[in-house]
């Protein structure tokens, strides 16, 4: 039997499968989604970063910071404070406003009014603005509130603490005790500034004036978890 020739190799190349239209539309929207929500990440974010880089890095020839910056900043920590009604609240409840902090014992020596003084008067002075700003007295010691003293500091979150565990965040300047000063913290929650001892009024108050002006864009008055001062007493 004659023998058939060996017959070619035969390939058959199938073409890749192609998107349907509705497919193609689908995925389109996924990528435009994607972009979309990545911009609106940067435009949310992009106030925040451009208050401090106007406050921290842009600064005119010839202007001084009135208060010390603290380099790195020092995120709220994990404390907790108890109010005068016995109730146990964690320092980051006080995020989302900035901070004007003293610290001083319950019993409340002379200095510790004029601190306490010196919070309220700076914080009226801000005028429409002081709703941005909470005073805050963190106290330390057994001792109970005289009834003079609670009714004075009505405006003002008080919270007892332990003066052990606030060591570990908030810090004297070289010389001085931690009741000597009074410290601001941002409304994300970050421990910035350190006014000096024996504190002079009006350039602290420029130095929130221009902190205020600088967060106006993303930072505003009260906070979600709306923290009454009349709770914090």
């Amino acid at each position: 039997m004659a023998q058939k020739p060996d017959e070619p190799l035969m390939l058959t190349v199938h073409s890749l499968p192609q998107l349907d239209q509705s497919s193609a539309s689908s995925a389109a929207s996924t990528r435009a989604g994607r972009w979309k929500m990545l911009a609106l990440l940067l435009v949310s974010a992009a106030p925040v970063i451009a208050s401090y880089f106007t406050y921290y890095v842009i600064r005119p020839e010839g202007r001084r910071n009135y208060g010390e910056l603290i380099d790195p900043q020092r995120p709220l920590p994990a404390l907790t404070g108890t109010n005068a009604n016995g109730e146990v609240l964690p320092l980051t409840r006080l995020k989302d406003q900035w901070l004007l902090i003293s610290v001083a014992d319950s019993a409340c020596p002379e200095a510790c009014q004029q601190h306490l003084y010196l919070q309220r008067q700076l914080r009226e002075t801000l005028g429409k603005e002081k709703d941005r700003l909470d005073w805050v007295w963190l106290r330390t010691g057994d001792a109970a509130l005289s009834e003079p003293l609670r009714q004075a500091t009505e405006a003002a979150q008080v919270l007892r603490v332990d003066p052990q565990q606030l060591a570990t965040w908030l810090e004297p300047a070289r010389g001085q005790r931690l009741e000597d000063h009074l410290y601001l913290v941002d409304p994300l929650g970050n421990w910035m500034m350190r006014f000096p001892a024996d504190l002079d009024p009006k350039q602290a108050k420029r130095d929130l004036d221009r902190l205020l002006r600088a967060s106006a864009f993303w930072d505003k008055a009260g906070r979600p978890s709306d923290l009454a001062p009349a709770e914090a007493r």
